[in-house]
C-alpha cells in the first residue's frame, strides 16, 4: 500500500479510537467536565499528563529545532524537562491539597480578590491561546502532507475532531483518549528512530547510536560525520553552540517557570483522588516523558545527516518522491539561483538554494531515510496524536476559565451546574474556532510559538502561586500587579522582537537580535519578566495590608502534611 492509503488506515483508526473513547466517557457534570470526577488512577493520569504535555512542539518540532540549532537547541530538552521536575516537587501536591482546579479558581481564592480571578483568566486565555496557536499549525502541517490537502483543510479538520472529543467528553473524555494518544505518539517516535538507529549504526538503541560508529566502513562516529557536513557547507559545527550564556541561561530558565505555571498541565492533578496519588503521577509521567526527550536529540541527528547527504550538490530533477511531496506544501523550497540543475544547501544566505521549515524534520525523516510506508503513516499519525492531545487540554482550560472563573464565580454565582456545563461546552466551541484560525494563520513554527506561551506563563503565573503557597503574607494588591507588570512586559518585548509589531513593519525579524535587551531572546524574556513580577509584587505587598487570618491559616493548612506538626511562621 501506499503511504497515503496507510496515512489514511492509520489515522482513521486512531481518530475512531478517540472518538469512540469520547462517547464512551462523555461527561455528566461539571465536575466530570473539569477533572474527569476526581477518580483517575495514578498510571492514566501519568500517561494523560504526559501525552498533555508533550505537544506537537515535542513531537514535531523540537528534534527539527535541534537538527538545525544543533548544541543551542538543547535549551528545549533541559528547560521542558527540568520544567516538569520543577512543577511535580515544588507546586502540584500543593495545589492539589489548596483542592481548586484552575490556576484562576486558586488565585481568585488565594488572593480573596475577583479582580486577581479576572487577571488570572485574561492571563490563562493569553497563555492558552498562544500555545493553541503551535499545535493547529501542527495539525496543519502533517495534514497538508499525508492526505494532500492545504494547510487551512488540515486544520479545519483538526478543529472538528477535538472540538467532538473535548466539548463531548470534557476532562474525562481528555483523559482517556490522552492515554491512547500517548501510546499512539511514543510508538509513532520511536520505531522510525529504532530503524534509522541500526540502518545508520547497527545500534538499535537510538540514544546510543547517536554516539556510535557509522557502519559505512567509514570508520567515523555519527556526530563526527555530522560536524564534518555541518563545515563543510559553512555552518558551526552540531556539538557547538552559537547563543550566549546568559540566552541559553535565561531560555532554560523561563521554559522550566514556565512549565510550572501552565494551567493546562496544572489541571491533571486535581484528576486524581489524593494528593499522594498526584505526586505519583507526575514521577509516572516523568518517566514516559523522558521516553521521547532523550531520543529527540538522536533523531535529530539522523535527520540533518540523512538531510544532508540526499540534497547537497545532487541533481534537482533526480530528488526522490519525498522532497516534491514536502515542496507541494511550501515548507521546502528550492530556487535555483546559479541555474546549475543542483541543489546548493549553505549556510550563506545569498548562495543558499534550499530552505527548510524546521517542523518537517521528524515527519520527514522516515522518508528520507527510506523507511516502509507504514512507518512514514504511523509518524503522521504520532504527530496528530501529540497535536490533538494538547490543544484539547488547551481548550478545556480555556472553556473552565471561562464558564467555572468568569461567569460561575464572578457573574452568575447562582448559574445550576448543568447551565456551567453548557457554558463551558459553549466557550471551548468558541475556542476551538479562534485556535482554527490561529492554525490557518500562524505567526512562526510551532516550537517557536509554543516558547513563547511558556514565557507568557512564567511571567504571569509563577511568581503569583510560587508566593502563593509559600508566603503566607503576601496580598492581593502584590499579586494583581505582579502579574499585569510581568504579563505586559512580556508582551511587549514579544511583539517589539518577535513580530516588529512597534517599528511599523520597517525593520526585518531576524535584524532585531542586535537591539535584544541583555542579549536576551523572546524566548528567554520570560525569566526577566517574571523577575520584575516577582520584585513587583513584593514591593506592592509591603506598602499594603496583610492578608486577613483566614487566608493565612489556609496557606499554613497547604504546606503541612497529613499528620505533622504546625508549619513555620513564613
Amino acid at each position: 500500500m501506499s503511504v497515503q492509503v496507510w496515512t489514511y488506515v492509520l489515522v482513521g483508526i486512531t481518530f475512531a479510537l478517540y472518538i469512540g473513547i469520547a462517547i464512551w466517557s462523555r461527561a455528566g457534570s461539571t465536575k466530570d467536565f473539569y477533572v474527569a470526577g476526581g477518580g483517575v488512577s495514578p498510571l492514566a493520569n501519568g500517561m494523560a499528563t504526559a501525552a498533555d504535555w508533550m505537544s506537537a512542539a515535542s513531537f514535531i518540532s523540537m528534534a527539527g529545532i535541534i537538527a538545525f540549532a544543533g548544541y543551542d537547541g538543547s535549551v528545549y530538552l533541559m528547560g521542558w524537562t527540568g520544567g516538569y521536575v520543577l512543577l511535580a516537587l515544588l507546586l502540584a501536591p500543593y495545589l492539589r491539597k489548596f483542592g481548586k482546579f484552575t490556576v484562576p479558581d486558586f488565585i481568585g481564592d488565594r488572593y480573596y480578590s475577583k479582580t486577581a480571578r479576572i487577571v488570572a483568566v485574561v492571563c490563562a486565555l493569553i497563555v492558552s491561546f498562544t500555545y493553541v496557536a503551535g499545535q493547529m499549525r501542527g495539525v496543519g502541517v502533517v495534514f497538508s502532507r499525508f492526505l494532500e490537502v492545504d494547510i487551512d483543510t488540515g486544520v479545519v479538520i483538526g478543529m472538528v475532531i477535538v472540538l467532538f472529543y473535548a466539548v463531548l467528553g470534557g476532562m474525562k473524555g481528555i483523559t482517556y483518549t490522552q492515554v491512547a494518544q500517548y501510546c499512539v505518539l511514543i510508538f509513532a517516535f520511536m520505531v522510525p528512530a529504532i530503524f534509522i538507529s541500526i540502518q545508520m549504526t547497527g545500534n538499535p538503541i537510538p540514544q546510543l547510536g547517536m554516539g556510535s560508529k557509522l557502519n559505512d566502513g567509514s570508520g567515523l562516529y555519527l556526530l563526527e560525520k555530522l560536524n564534518g557536513l555541518s563545515t563543510e557547507l559553512g555552518f558551526a559545527e552540531y556539538t557547538e553552540g552559537k547563543k550566549s550564556v546568559m540566552d541559553v541561561f535565561m531560555i532554560t530558565l523561563a521554559l522550566m517557570v514556565g512549565t510550572a505555571g501552565l494551567p493546562h498541565v496544572i489541571v491533571r492533578f486535581f484528576t486524581v483522588k489524593r494528593v499522594k496519588d498526584a505526586r505519583k503521577s507526575a514521577g509516572l509521567a516523568l518517566l514516559l516523558i523522558a521516553i521521547l526527550y532523550t531520543t529527540a536529540p538522536a533523531v535529530s541527528v539522523f535527520a540533518k545527516t540523512n538531510l544532508i547527504n540526499t540534497v547537497n550538490e545532487e541533481e534537482y530533477k533526480n530528488m526522490p518522491a519525498w522532497f516534491k511531496n514536502w515542496e507541494g506544501t511550501g515548507l521546502l523550497t528550492f530556487n535555483d539561483k546559479n541555474q546549475d540543475g543542483k541543489i546548493q544547501y549553505l549556510a550563506d544566505k545569498e548562495a543558499n538554494e534550499l530552505v527548510i521549515d524546521n517542523d518537517i524534520m521528524v515527519l520527514a525523516n522516515p522518508e528520507i531515510a527510506n523507511l516502509p510506508a507504514w512507518v512514514i503513516a504511523l509518524v503522521a499519525a504520532g504527530g496528530l496524536a501529540a497535536a490533538l492531545s494538547t490543544a484539547a487540554g488547551l481548550l478545556l482550560v480555556i472553556s473552565s476559565s471561562v464558564s467555572h472563573d468568569l461567569i460561575k464565580k464572578v457573574f452568575l454565582p447562582n448559574i445550576s451546574d448543568k447551565g456551567e456545563l453548557w457554558a463551558a461546552r459553549g466557550a471551548a466551541t468558541l475556542a476551538v474556532v479562534i485556535a482554527g484560525y490561529f492554525g490557518i494563520n500562524p505567526p512562526g513554527f510551532v516550537a517557536a510559538v509554543v516558547a513563547l506561551a511558556f514565557g507568557l506563563a512564567a511571567a504571569s503565573f509563577f511568581p503569583a502561586i510560587v508566593l502563593g503557597i509559600f508566603y503566607k503574607k503576601m496580598n492581593k494588591e502584590g499579586a494583581i500587579a505582579g502579574m499585569v507588570v510581568g504579563i505586559s512586559l512580556m508582551l511587549f518585548y514579544m511583539l517589539k522582537f518577535k513580530f516588529g509589531i512597534f517599528d511599523g513593519g520597517k525593520v526585518a525579524v531576524a535584524d532585531l537580535e542586535k537591539d535584544w535587551w541583555f542579549g536576551i531572546s523572546p524566548e528567554g524574556f520570560g525569566s526577566v519578566a517574571m523577575i520584575v513580577n516577582f520584585v513587583v509584587s513584593i514591593i506592592i505587598n509591603k506598602l499594603t495590608p496583610e492578608p486577613p487570618d483566614e487566608v493565612q491559616e489556609i496557606v499554613e493548612d497547604i504546606r503541612i502534611p497529613s499528620g505533622a506538626g504546625a508549619a513555620s511562621n513564613h
